[in-house]
């Protein structure tokens, strides 16, 4: 991909074609002081203001900057490459790599308390998108340490449970999670619109023989399924299913597919969680297709091909993307010790802003 001029237009050269850029899209990017503000990128007018049947006067291009003069006598300056980037709808981070039990080093880096404006943190952002999940070793484990934490790579995302929630086990308590259960791999609260879109677990202290904590790659066994069962993965990508969560003081409900898929057929969501789920009424033969096709999933979830078993250790704290990596945990009795763990929800946009952040603060750096 490359933009190239020839008699006035500005085209984007693609491997089959040459598309043509349309005057107005580049207009609008146009960067002139009077136009923009410096701080923020935005627009000092409205674009539906102006002559939409704008064109381009004069252009010239050179390896690094493409010069443009409007009809309404506007001149600006591009960036090649922040003109591809946008045209090609980058994301700040690396392709995804899919991942099974066979994953030889798992993701992580020390913690260092001034590592959040340092190349460190752009380092495991990056891992954190790759694999879907990253682990940050040897953190302080004072009360309030998450909060923190979760404040310098984004924001925290507030719940019903509060700001932040302690897992261990409890009596009388309103969710799984807080007793001594095993707990099958699944993705945190499909019940919730929007679905928390990333978590962190801090462990503060872990001192059962049990309680290994477990993480599945449930794009890669997404990708499996397609490739293996593509009925059975259809009908996950179709089906929308209720989850629901109730306790004595609110009731929560959404839909959403097991598997969901963006418009280029990528999947983008995986809504696993079988304690909370309940498939509307369908056609028989559909409804057997589905409980198959779940039960599937399920147990690719849970198999020694797909599943990574470890135990945290106090200090330990994992993030993991909510929407691809199911997680779990093995029983514990909770009178061999205790086993606590402080966790919380941050949203994309905010690992992907400060992803972005630290992307233009090290390129500016780093040339220099």
């Amino acid at each position: 991909m490359r933009i190239e001029v020839a008699k006035k237009k500005v085209y984007l050269k693609l491997p089959k074609k040459n598309l043509e850029i349309h005057p107005f899209w580049l207009r609008e990017r146009a960067k002139s002081k009077n136009l923009i503000d410096k701080n923020t990128d935005q627009r000092l007018y409205d674009p539906s203001d102006l002559n939409y049947k704008i064109k381009i006067k004069k252009t010239s291009i050179d390896k690094n900057s493409l010069k443009v003069e409007f009809t309404d006598g506007v001149k600006s300056n591009y960036k090649v490459k922040d003109l591809i980037y946008e045209l090609k709808e980058d994301k700040p981070y690396n392709s995804i790599l899919l991942w099974d039990s066979k994953l030889k080093k798992m993701p992580f880096t020390k913690y260092n308390k001034d590592m959040f404006e340092k190349k460190k943190t752009y380092n495991f952002l990056q891992d954190f998108y790759k694999y879907g999940f990253v682990i940050i070793k040897d953190t302080p484990i004072y009360e309030n340490f998450l909060v923190k934490f979760a404040n310098s790579i984004g924001v925290i995302r507030p719940t019903n449970w509060g700001v932040y929630f302690t897992v261990r086990s409890m009596p009388n308590a309103n969710d799984l999670a807080y007793t001594s259960r095993s707990l099958k791999a699944h993705t945190d609260n499909p019940y919730r619109k929007p679905i928390p879109c990333v978590q962190l677990l801090h462990c503060i202290e872990n001192k059962v023989k049990g309680g290994f904590s477990t993480i599945v790659d449930g794009f890669a066994v997404a990708d499996y399924m397609r490739k293996n069962y593509k009925d059975l993965f259809n009908i996950l990508t179709k089906t929308k299913v209720r989850f629901r969560f109730k306790d004595k003081s609110i009731i929560l409900e959404n839909w959403g597919e097991l598997i969901e898929l963006n418009n280029k057929g990528e999947v983008v969501q995986i809504r696993h969680s079988s304690r909370l789920d309940y498939v509307p009424i369908l056609e028989k033969r559909k409804l057997e297709k589905f409980y198959k096709a779940r039960k599937l999933f399920s147990l690719m979830c849970e198999s020694k091909k797909f599943e990574i078993r470890f135990k945290m250790s106090q200090g330990d704290l994992i993030i993991f993307d909510n929407y691809r990596t199911l997680h779990g945990r093995t029983e514990f009795n909770p009178n061999e010790g205790r086993r606590h763990l402080k966790g919380c929800y941050i949203d994309h946009d905010s690992t992907e802003g400060k992803l972005r952040h630290l992307e233009r603060k090290f390129r500016l750096k780093w040339k220099k």
